[in-house]
C-alpha cells in the first residue's frame, strides 16, 4: 500500500509540473542565432522615451540598415507541435466580452509594440488562449504554456512565425525568478 501511495505521489506531481523554459533562442534556426549573436548592439532607447514616439504600422516598421536576420521568418520544424512553456511579454490583440485577452503576441522583451526594431518575426509568437487572462500591465512578464506550431501569422500590426494554443497562461510571480 505504501508504494502505491508514493507512485500516486509521484504521479500526482508530475502532472502539477510545469514544462522546463523554452530560451526564445532556441525558436531561432542555428545560423540566425549566429548572425543575431554578430550583430552589434541594437538600443532600445527609442523616443518612446520622451513620449513623442508613434508608429502607425506598429511592429511592422522596418530600418533599412538593420540585417536581414532582424525580418527572418525561418523556423525550427523540430518544435512542430511540441509542448513548451515561454516567458515574455504580452501585445494585446483581441479581448472577450469580459476584458480578458484571448488573442496576443507574446515577444521576448517588454515594449516590444513600441520599440524599434521590433523582433524578428521568428521571435514573435501569437498565443490564442480562450479563457483569456486579464492583463493589466503589458510590462509584467507572462508564462504561457501549450503547443507551439510552426504557423506564418500576419496582420495588421505583424507577422510571426509561429502561433502557441495555450493550455495555461500566468503572471511570472517573484518565486519563479
Amino acid at each position: 500500500m505504501r508504494h502505491l501511495l508514493l507512485s500516486l505521489l509521484l504521479l500526482s506531481s508530475l502532472v502539477h509540473a510545469e514544462l522546463a523554459e523554452t530560451d526564445w533562442l532556441e525558436l531561432m534556426p542555428e545560423a540566425d542565432r549566429q548572425a543575431l549573436e554578430a550583430m552589434p548592439e541594437i538600443s532600445h532607447d527609442s523616443p518612446e522615451q520622451d513620449g513623442a514616439f508613434y508608429n502607425p504600422n506598429g511592429l511592422r516598421q522596418q530600418d533599412k540598415n538593420l540585417p536581414a536576420v532582424m525580418y527572418s521568418a525561418k523556423t525550427v520544424a523540430a518544435l512542430d507541435g511540441k509542448a513548451i512553456r515561454l516567458g515574455g511579454y504580452p501585445v494585446p490583440l483581441e479581448t472577450d466580452a469580459q476584458g480578458r485577452s484571448t488573442l496576443f503576441f507574446l515577444v521576448p522583451y517588454p515594449g516590444a509594440c513600441i520599440h524599434v526594431p521590433p523582433p524578428p518575426p521568428n521571435q514573435l509568437v501569437l498565443v490564442r488562449y480562450p479563457q483569456g487572462i486579464e492583463l493589466e500591465d503589458i510590462y509584467a512578464p507572462l508564462w504561457v504554456s501549450g503547443t507551439l506550431k510552426v504557423e506564418q501569422v500576419s496582420n495588421e500590426l505583424a507577422d510571426a512565425a509561429y502561433a502557441l494554443d495555450a493550455k495555461g497562461v500566468r503572471l511570472v510571480e517573484e518565486a519563479d525568478l
